[in-house]
C-alpha cells in the first residue's frame, strides 16, 4: 500500500509537472513565432519607408532637373529673342542688295520666327545721312522690302511682316565718318 501511495504521489507531482513544462514550452514557441512575425513586419515596414523616402528624393531630384531645364529653355528663348531684336543687318552704300552676312543673320531670324509663330515683326529700313531725305526714305523702304522678301522666301508668312522706312531720321551713330555711316545703313527688327 505504501507503494501505491508513493506511486500516486509521484504521479500527482510528475503529471502536473510534465503538463506545466509542456505548456510553457509551447508558449515559448508561440512567443518566438510571434516575435519573429513582429520582427518581419517591422523590417517590411522599414523597407517600405526607405523605399518611399527614396522615391520622394528621386521625385525632388527630378523636379529640380525639370525646373533647371525650364530655366535654361527660357534663357535660350530670351537670348534668341534678344538676338532677333538686337542684331541688325547692314547694307553697302546706296544699295538694298542683301550681303552674304546679312543673309546668314536673316536665316537665324527666320528660324526664330518659325519657332515663334504668334510673333509679328516690323522691319525698319534705315540709311546714312548722305542723300536727300526723300531719296533716303525710298532707299530705306527698298532695304526693308528686300529684307521682307528674303524672309518670305524662307517660309515666313508675309502677313506677319510689316515694313517701314525711317531714312536718315533715326541714326544709330550720329557721327560723320564712314564707320558711323556703315552702322546707319541697316534694317532693324521689332516685335509687334
Amino acid at each position: 500500500m505504501r507503494k501505491k501511495i508513493w506511486i500516486i504521489l509521484a504521479l500527482a507531482f510528475i503529471i502536473p509537472g510534465l503538463l506545466f513544462t509542456a505548456s510553457c514550452a509551447k508558449k515559448a514557441v508561440k512567443d518566438d513565432a510571434a516575435m519573429t512575425q513582429q520582427a518581419e513586419d517591422e523590417a517590411a515596414m522599414k523597407a517600405k519607408e526607405a523605399a518611399e523616402k527614396a522615391r520622394q528624393e528621386e521625385l525632388a531630384r527630378q523636379r529640380e532637373i525639370d525646373e533647371q531645364r525650364l530655366k535654361d529653355e527660357a534663357m535660350m528663348k530670351q537670348e534668341a529673342k534678344d538676338m532677333f531684336l538686337n542684331e541688325d543687318i547692314h547694307f553697302e552704300f546706296d544699295s538694298s542688295i542683301l550681303t552674304p552676312e546679312a543673309q546668314l543673320i536673316l536665316k537665324k531670324k527666320a528660324e526664330w520666327l518659325q519657332n515663334n509663330p504668334e510673333s509679328m515683326s516690323t522691319i525698319e529700313g534705315h540709311c546714312d545721312e548722305r542723300g536727300t531725305s526723300e531719296y533716303n526714305l525710298a532707299l530705306g523702304d527698298r532695304r526693308a522690302t528686300s529684307t521682307k522678301n528674303f524672309l518670305v522666301d524662307l517660309g515666313i508668312s508675309a502677313s506677319r511682316l510689316t515694313t517701314i522706312s525711317y531714312g536718315e531720321e533715326r541714326p544709330v551713330d550720329p557721327g560723320k565718318s564712314e564707320d558711323a555711316w556703315a552702322k546707319n545703313r541697316r534694317c532693324h527688327f521689332t516685335i509687334n
